[in-house]
């Protein structure tokens, strides 16, 4: 009796189970392979793929705001004071950036008065990404022209206004607030070559800064 009713009810449900079992299954393998499975994953890389490539070959606009200290003979001639620069940056690779530094400031003192101005081109090398946060090191060239107004024979003297090579190097710090906006902080020492003149003494010295930074990519 007991084996009439195995044969009868329980074998046939245990069939119909896996038999239903090994639909399911094959019906979830073909959705996996099916070509709407396909594409939506080839959406899905196509997306890391964009969202890797917009930190490449990116250009960015950039400003700093910070303090201004001047060394050397430009500190007899001119105090420190908060100043403005300009920076362009282009990513050309996921270790090393192309970055560009313009500034323009006055600096007075007692009726003398130093000013500094420079196009630096450098490399920025980041050292390591730390999620959105990369620590940095930059340095290069740079075209610069350096004037002083100071005492010579006791009458205020312009200096002539020449340009001048020099070199710059600093450090910093970036943190991407999003895909757009980057923000940080710099340290910069510049340092132009002696500019000669006719009929009085070189100008000659350096400054160095300390900048909070702003960029926007695009």
């Amino acid at each position: 009796m007991f084996k009439t009713i195995c044969k009868s009810y329980i074998l046939p449900a245990v069939i119909l189970t896996a038999g239903f079992s090994f639909s399911t299954q094959a019906k979830s393998i073909k959705d996996l392979t099916s070509k709407k499975s396909s594409k939506k994953v080839e959406k899905q890389v196509e997306s890391i793929k964009s969202f890797t490539n917009r930190k490449l070959k990116v250009h960015s606009l950039g400003v700093g705001i910070g303090q201004t200290f001047l060394q050397g003979d430009f500190k007899d001639h001119g105090e420190d004071k908060i100043t403005a620069d300009l920076f362009y940056n282009y990513s050309a690779s996921h270790s090393f950036d192309f970055l560009a530094n313009f500034h323009y400031s006055t600096h007075e003192y007692r009726k003398k008065k130093v000013t500094a101005t420079g196009l630096a081109l450098g490399i920025k090398a980041k050292m390591f990404n730390f999620d959105n946060f990369s620590p940095f090191a930059t340095g290069g060239l740079g075209f610069y022209s350096p004037k002083m107004k100071r005492y010579i024979n006791g009458v205020l003297v312009d200096s002539e206004s020449k340009i001048t090579f020099g070199y710059h190097f600093g450090a910093g710090v970036d943190l991407d607030l999003n895909e757009r906006v980057t923000i940080g902080a710099i340290a910069m020492l510049h340092n132009p070559f002696d500019v000669k003149q006719d009929e009085q003494a070189d100008v000659e010295g350096a400054y160095s800064k300390l900048l909070l930074t702003a960029f926007y990519k695009f």
